[in-house]
């Protein structure tokens, strides 16, 4: 479901997320380290992509500055 912040539907983010601050380091980060990657977010300029890492679905996203975002990104 989508929200101000993400425009990703449900079952687009994997159970396990890593959150960079940047989100063109979430992108390097997905482009380097998972297979089959596909983007599931960019409201805003906040990257974020879904993929497989070893066979495990992995997500990557960047939050932003500070955790006040952080808390944004997480919660939504």
């Amino acid at each position: 479901m989508a929200t101000p912040h993400i425009n990703a539907e449900m079952g687009d983010f994997a159970d396990v997320v890593l959150m960079p601050g940047d989100p063109l380091r979430a992108k390097h980060i997905a482009e380097t380290f998972l297979e089959d990657v596909r983007e599931v977010n960019n409201v805003r300029g906040m990257l974020g992509f879904t993929g497989t890492y070893k066979g495990r679905k992995i997500s990557v996203m960047g939050h932003g500055m500070g955790i006040p975002s952080c808390s944004i990104y997480t919660k939504s």
